[in-house]
C-alpha cells in the first residue's frame, strides 16, 4: 500500500485498492507503534499492573493503527491519550527511567523500516506526532464529501469551522513537540531520530496547519456579508507568511524525496494560491484611491494575481502527480471565486486603464503586500496528569524468583 493510500485511510474502512486519495489538507507522514518487549524490561521495576498497563495500552494502539478496516480516529486518540498518562512518568527525571527502554516506530512509507531508541521522551515524541497526523487526517476528512465524484464542491460553513478547530489542535501538539519535548533529548538522540521528527519538519507542519486554517477563515469570510475588503486582505496576506514561514522550514533540509518532496510541492502550490488571494484584494482596495497611481498599482496587481494562478495550477499539477500520486478536490471556497473573478478583473481593468498603463509607464511596478500581525496561534497543550500508578508511596513491586529470572533470561536468547 503506498504511502498516501495509507496516511488517508488510517482511521477510515478499507477503500478498494487503485483509489486514488483526495488531499485538502496534507498530511506529511503517518508513523505507527512497532512491536518492542516492554514488559521484560520494565519487570521487577515498576509495580507489575502498571507495566501490564503500559504494554497492552501500546498494543492495542500499534493493533489499531494497522487494522485499518476497523481502525477509527477517534478510538485511536483516545488509545494514544490514556498512554500518554502511562508514559509520562516514565520521563520523570526522579525515577531515572528516561533510558531504561527500547522503543520503536516505523513510518508506513517506508513499510518494515524502523527507528529503534532507548529514550522515553523519544517515545512519547511520537505519540504525540501520531496524535497530531490523525488530526490533520480528520481534518481533511471534513472537507472531503463521501460521494467525492462531485463536480461541484460545498462545504458547509460548520465544517470549515470545525476544520479550523482541528488544525489549531494539530498545530499545538507540534508546537508542543517543538517547545517542551525535543528539549529534553540530547545531541546524540536528536542526531538519530527520523526526518519525520526533526525540528524544522515539525516546525513547517505546524505552520502548514495555521495557513490552511486561515485560508478556510477567508473562505467563511467570503460567505459573510459582515466581513469587509479589508479583513479579506488581511487574512488572504497572513496566509502568504504562515506558507513562507513554512517554506522556510523546510528549506533547510535540501534532501527531498518521497513523501517529503511531496511535502515541498504542496506547500509551494498554497503559497502561490495564498499570494493570488493577496494581490487580487490589496488590488481591489488600491483601486479605491482616485489618484492615476493607485489605478496603475491595482491593475499591476490583477496582472499579477493572474499570471500567479496560472503558476498555482501548474503547481498543482506536480503535487498531484509527483509519488504518491493524489488528487485535489475540485476548487471551492475562496479558490472557485478567484479562478473566475481574478482572470476577468485583470482583462476589465486592463483595458479600463489601459492608456494610463502607457503614459505613466514609471508607475508600473508591483506594489508590496503589507505586512499584518498574524492572528492564529497553535492551541494550548499540556500534557495529562501521570497515572495515579506512578504514586510510588503505593508501589508494591515483587522480586523475581530464580526459575522467573531463568526464564526471562532464555527467552532474551531466543529473542536476540
Amino acid at each position: 500500500m503506498g504511502c498516501a493510500a495509507s496516511v488517508y485511510q488510517v482511521g477510515k474502512k478499507k477503500k478498494k485498492k487503485g483509489i486514488i486519495p483526495e488531499v485538502s489538507i496534507f498530511v506529511p507522514s503517518m508513523r505507527v507503534p512497532a512491536q518492542c518487549d516492554l514488559q521484560r524490561t520494565l519487570k521487577g521495576v515498576i509495580p507489575k499492573n502498571l507495566a501490564d498497563k503500559l504494554t497492552s495500552t501500546r498494543n492495542q494502539i500499534l493493533l489499531i493503527a494497522q487494522d485499518t478496516d476497523v481502525s477509527a480516529i477517534d478510538e485511536l486518540q483516545k488509545a494514544l491519550e490514556e498512554y500518554l498518562s502511562l508514559l509520562v512518568g516514565l520521563t520523570r527525571k526522579e525515577f531515572g527511567f528516561q533510558e531504561l527502554t527500547e522503543f520503536k516506530w516505523k513510518n508506513l512509507e517506508d513499510g518494515q523500516e524502523e527507528t529503534s531508541i532507548t529514550n522515553s521522551w523519544f517515545e512519547l515524541l511520537s505519540v504525540l506526532h501520531m496524535m497530531a497526523m490523525l488530526t490533520l487526517v480528520e481534518a481533511n476528512m471534513k472537507l472531503i464529501p463521501k460521494n467525492i465524484a462531485m463536480t461541484e464542491r460545498v462545504v458547509s460553513g460548520d465544517c470549515m469551522r470545525d476544520t479550523v478547530d482541528l488544525l489549531l489542535k494539530a498545530s499545538g501538539y507540534l508546537d508542543f513537540c517543538v517547545q517542551d519535548v525535543l528539549v529534553h533529548l540530547p545531541p546524540d538522540i536528536k542526531n538519530k531520530l527520523p526526518k519525520d521528527l526533526h525540528q524544522g519538519i515539525l516546525e513547517a507542519t505546524s505552520n502548514q496547519a495555521l495557513a490552511q486554517g486561515t485560508e478556510i477563515q477567508l473562505g467563511l469570510a467570503l460567505e459573510s456579508q459582515n466581513a469587509t475588503l479589508s479583513v479579506k486582505r488581511r487574512l488572504a496576506c497572513e496566509a502568504v507568511s504562515y506558507y513562507a514561514q513554512t517554506l522556510c522550514c523546510l528549506s533547510g533540509d535540501n534532501n527531498f524525496h518521497g513523501t517529503a518532496k511531496k511535502h515541498l510541492l504542496f506547500i509551494k502550490w498554497k503559497y502561490l494560491e495564498a499570494k493570488v488571494a493577496a494581490y487580487y484584494y490589496h488590488g481591489i482596495i488600491i483601486d479605491k484611491g482616485t489618484e492615476p497611481s493607485c489605478h496603475v498599482s491595482a491593475v499591476c496587481c490583477f496582472l499579477a494575481a493572474e499570471e500567479l494562478l496560472t503558476e498555482s495550477k501548474k503547481a498543482s499539477l506536480s503535487f498531484c502527480l509527483a509519488e504518491p500520486v493524489t488528487r485535489t478536490p475540485p476548487a471551492w471556497g475562496v479558490m472557485k471565486h478567484l479562478n473566475k473573478k481574478v482572470p476577468e478583473t485583470a482583462a476589465k481593468k486592463s483595458q479600463m486603464y489601459g492608456y494610463l498603463l502607457d503614459q505613466e509607464k514609471n508607475l508600473r511596478v508591483l506594489p508590496d503586500l503589507p505586512e499584518f500581525q498574524l492572528s492564529l496561534k497553535p492551541e494550548d497543550y499540556t500534557l495529562p496528569e501521570a497515572n495515579s500508578t506512578w504514586d510510588s508511596e503505593k508501589w508494591d513491586i515483587r522480586g523475581q524468583s530464580l526459575k522467573e529470572h531463568l526464564q526471562d533470561c532464555e527467552v532474551g536468547v531466543e529473542t536476540d
